[in-house]
This record gives structure tokens, sequence and C-alpha cells, in this order.
């Protein structure tokens, strides 16, 4: 057998391995969420922690809220009417789903019955939304459908009742009417212990580029003030907990969204305990999940693929009760069968192949992801109670304080994708540089058919809802619609290894930009590399050498090119400095911010 090694064993190895480098700077990531992850965790890290003390099933519902992991495969219909729906529905029940989510903008009774009609209710999960001003009909007349078919006790399903949806959407006040409706539907609803509709729909946040803690913080609130305005007129926590649906969004961040479900199911249960619940059951967080569009893509928009499947994977460990993976070309099409026969089996190959369905809470143990549950489960938890001390979810809602929150994660998250902090493959970095997508966009946002987005102008605050690549994207369709695609040539001089990092670094940076880019093998003068760029239509010149080379190389080039192109120094050389003093102004490197530098690229070249 190997002999133990102590904590402090081993990182007396790594220091001595990083040779005098601060050990915290370089091996411990500070998150986003506002605590510090390290580089190892062993089995001390988790010896007091009590969430390893329940199993799958067992309150507080850390490892899951079922002894099993069949979670449901949604697929949201995108049809133009009611008997549409409907066909669409039957045929991809054929194709392994077996739930389904639907959008009516009438849910009048006739529009219901074509809607379901020859689907088995009690082998399918029925999902509706229509404008929240509706709601009310909708249950009535769902309920009513139910009552004649004698499905009452078999049905399982929402209705998507989201009182918050027009202060998100278009930054209007949450309707005065939004807890009196609810009342009225909790009596509607009453036959069908199977139907929630209390919604918590916290993918708006993940979609508006919120932080997980946020999210997570946000849904326990949101939650919370459904237990806190329905308890208060009446009801008990048992009816009411059984009538909420959390529909959160995932993110790309592998494990720290386990650690959220797992983290979210043990907060809320705990929330839910502090109404006197008479069945423990009834603490249980009945989740659906939805993949990400905030990091969706126009440009390699199968790199979406890998985007959603791992934050399905993600969901599927963490042992979610339902999930919707989003199509690859929604953010620039209507998604039509290829696209989502590809997001089924996502799922599907996550279950017929991987089994994950056959194995329940799969993380519970691991060090890190136990370690994880804790540290996001203290962090929403502050969030939660700092809602809670200001007066409620719907009044930080009325106030802007919630979009205010998020809509500053966004801006920080987009900052960070301008200066590659934050990585979108194929967008701000490795772009396909000779894809074209314009042609391909064909999607335009409509107006709520209802009216609910009426006087949203004089409102208040709405969530942000650019996705992350959007600034690189109209960057990029700006070059498209130009009359003439920029040409970047690299002149390429001097020590081999710095010339090529430099100029693959440079076509990276303005591929972003969709420049058309002219690489070289090398040149042996500058005044060579000129003329040959020149020859070749050059709008741009990048010099590409060593930085110790630049201080000779850099001004010969500048002043023979004579402002005939643009000229670049790929790096940040010592003599930086020198260079802009001899009227060299342009420098492409590792701490710029590459969005503001490319667009400052195109007001020049664009015309």
């Amino acid at each position: 057998m190997f002999p133990g090694v102590s904590y402090e064993e081993w990182r007396a190895k790594v220091e001595a391995d990083l040779k005098g480098a601060d050990f915290d700077k370089k091996l411990v990531w500070r998150t986003n969420e506002g605590f510090n992850v390290q580089p190892i965790y062993r089995a001390e890290d988790i010896a007091e922690l009590k969430t390893t003390d329940s199993l799958p099933g067992e309150y507080p519902y850390v490892r899951g809220t079922r002894t099993d992991n069949e979670w449901l495969t949604r697929q949201q219909i995108i049809a133009s009417s009611p008997a549409e729906a409907n066909a669409v529905a039957k045929e991809v029940l054929t194709k392994g789903v077996n739930s389904l989510g639907f959008k009516l903008e009438d849910p009048t009774p006739e529009a219901i019955a074509t809607l379901l009609d020859g689907i088995d209710i009690a082998a399918v999960e029925i999902n509706i939304k229509c404008c929240v001003g509706k709601c009310v009909e909708l249950a009535k007349n769902l309920v009513a459908y139910l009552t004649e078919k004698g499905s009452l006790e078999s049905f399982r399903g929402s209705i998507n009742y989201n009182v918050c949806r027009p202060a998100f959407k278009h930054g209007r006040q949450i309707p005065d009417w939004a807890v009196s409706n609810a009342k009225e539907i909790m009596e509607i609803v009453k036959p069908v212990p199977g139907l929630r509709f209390l919604a918590v729909n916290s993918a708006a946040f993940t979609n508006s580029g919120a932080y997980i803690y946020q999210e997570l913080g946000y849904a326990l609130a949101w939650g919370a003030q459904w237990m806190t305005s329905l308890t208060d007129a009446g009801y008990t926590a048992d009816e009411v907990a059984r009538r909420i649906k959390f529909n959160m969004g995932i993110s790309s961040n592998f494990f720290m969204e386990i650690a959220k479900f797992r983290a979210g199911r043990m907060l809320w249960a705990q929330i839910v305990e502090q109404y006197k619940p008479a069945d423990k059951a009834s603490a249980k967080m009945h989740v659906h999940a939805k993949t990400s569009k905030f990091n969706q893509t126009i440009y390699d928009a199968y790199v979406n693929l890998l985007r959603s499947q791992t934050e399905a994977f993600s969901a599927a460990v963490a042992g979610v009760d339902s999930m919707t993976s989003v199509p690859f070309d929604t953010p620039y099409k209507t998604p039509d069968a290829f696209s989502e026969r590809i997001a089924r089996n996502q799922q599907l190959l996550l279950k017929e192949e991987s089994h994950l369905d056959k194995v329940v809470d799969p993380a519970g143990g691991s060090y890190y992801v136990e370690t994880l549950t804790l540290s996001i489960a203290q962090e929403a938890w502050k969030l939660f109670l700092s809602v809670e001390e200001e007066g409620g979810f719907f009044k930080l809602v009325d106030e802007g304080k919630v979009q205010a929150a998020i809509n500053e994660s966004s801006k920080k998250r987009h900052t960070d994708v301008a200066r590659r902090k934050e990585i979108l493959l194929g967008t701000n970095q490795y772009p396909n540089i000779n894809e074209m997508a314009a042609d391909k966009i064909e999607k335009k946002d409509k107006a709520c058919q209802c009216g609910c987005a009426a006087e949203a102008e004089a409102q208040g605050t709405p969530l942000l809802r650019q996705r992350a690549a959007s600034d690189f994207e109209a960057l990029r369709l700006a070059t498209e619609h130009a009359a003439n695609r920029p040409k970047v040539f690299m002149l390429t001089i001097g020590n081999l290894a710095m010339r090529l990092a430099r100029a693959q670094f440079s076509t990276n940076f303005f591929g972003c930009a969709g420049y058309e880019i002219i690489d070289n093998l090398g040149f042996k003068t500058v005044e060579e590399g000129v003329d040959a760029a020149l020859a070749k239509g050059a709008d741009v010149v990048v010099l590409c050498s060593s930085d110790d080379e630049y201080a000779e190389l850099a001004p010969a080039a500048f002043k023979y090119l004579d402002g005939r192109a643009e000229f670049v120094v790929a790096g940040a050389p010592a003599c930086m400095e020198d260079l802009k003093a001899a009227g060299i102004k342009d420098f492409v490197h590792v701490r710029c911010n590459v969005l503001d530098t490319l667009k400052d690229f195109n007001a020049r070249l664009l015309k």
C-alpha cells in the first residue's frame, strides 16, 4: 500500500514545484459567487458536513427528492394553432419525449380540447403557458376538460402563472391582482392534485446573465413570497408548497450547477419547514431545468450543442424532475425538425447511453461537490435573507432592485467576454474566420399578442436580455454588411517561435471581427513584408516578432508603410512607450479589451 500523505506534505511539494510563485494566486480560484475554490479537497473537508448524512428521498432532499433519477424529457411545441401543436405533439411523443410544453394565445375550451385531443394525459406531463392575465381562464377551462375526461387524479403538469414576467420583460409593475388571481386559481385547481401553477421562473435570470448564487437566492425568495402571500390568505403550507414549480436555468459551469440544484433542494426544504407543513414531503422542491440561451452563439452555432450537452449533463447528475434542451439554432431562427431532434437526443443519450437515469445523486460524497454545495448554499442564503429583510421578492421587483442587480452582473459578464476573461469558443476566441452568418438569421422578436407590453416604455427596469455573444456578433455582422471586407496582413519576421505565436494570436484577435486574414511564413526585411502587404491590398498590417526585435523593426516598418494601411504591433513589448512616441498607436495583446479595440478598427475601416 502507498503511505498516506497529509495536506501539509502535499502543500509543501506543490509550493516547491511552483518555484516561489504564490500558491493562492496560482491555484486558488475566486468564483463569481463570492467564495474561493481550492485546487484539492480531501475527506477531512467534508467530515463535519451534515449534508452527507441523508439518503436520496430523505429530508432535507439535498441528495434528491426521489429514490430514482427518472427525469422527464420535455419539448416545447412551436406551432401557430392548437391543431398544429396537437399534431406536432403526437409526433414527438413517439420519439422519446414524455413532457410537453405548449403556448396558448387564447385558452378557450375549444383550444384546450383541440390541443390535448388524443394525448394520453396519464402518461405525459402537460405544461401550458399563456399571458398571465389569462391564467384564471386557462385554469377553469383546463380543469373542466380534465373533469370531462375523468383525468383529474392522473394529470401531471403545470400552468405558467408568472406574475413577474411583465416586470422582467417590459419593466412594468407586478399586477395588483397577482395574489387575488392566485387565490382564485388555488380554488379552481383543488380537484387536480398534480397541477402546479405558482411559477418561479428563475431561468429568466440565467438567460439575462445572472450568477449562479443570484439565480438560486432570488428563486428561493420568489418561492417564499408565494408561501407567505398564500398562507397569509388562509391556505396551509402543504397546499401552497405543492402548487409551486421552479423553472430554473442551467449554465455551463458544470460542477457549480450540480451543486446549485443540490443546495436549492436543501434550502427550499428548510424554508418550507418554517411554515410548518403537516407533511415533510410538501417541502420537496419540484424543478424543471432548461439549458441556457445566454451563452448561445450565432457564429459556430454547433458549439451550442457542446454547451447544452454539458448543461444537460450537470442537471441530470443533479437530479432535476424534468428538463428542456434548447435547440442549438434558437438564437437566429425558429428551431427546425433537425435541431429539435438533436436537442431531444441530447437527453436520450444521457439516459440510454450513459444510464444517468439509473443512478441517484452520483456526485454525492464527492469532496469537491459537497463543499461546493455548502458554499453556494451559504451565498444564496445571504441573498435570500437580504431580500426578506428589505420587504420580500415582489417589493424588490417593483422597485427594480432585482433587475438592477442581475443587469449589473450581465454587464460585468459582457465586459468579461469583451476582454476574453469569459470564453465563447468561435465568437471571442478561435473564430471560424471564413464563416458568414447574415443570411441564416431569420428570427425577429415578436410582441405579445395579448397587449401586456402596452405602455412598457413609461415603466421601470426590465431585465437585460442580450446574449453574451451579442456584442461580438453585431461587430461581425457589420463587417459582413460592409462594402469591402477588411484585409489583415501578418508581417511575420525575426524570431521564428515568437512570430508564429503572435501571428496566431493576431489571427484569432482580428478574426473575431470577421476580417480576412492573410498569414505568411516570414520575411527577411520589413520592407519586403510591407510591399507584399500592399500588393495584397491589406487594410491592416500586423508586425509579428519578438519583444527584443520590436525596438528596431517596428519604427522601420511604420515609417516605410507611411500611412498606406493601419499599422499594429502584436504584443506589449517593454519598448512600447518608445514606439508610441514614434507615432505607433495600435498594439494587440492579452490585456486588450478585444471588443472595444475591434470596434475602433471597424469605425476606421468599414465604408
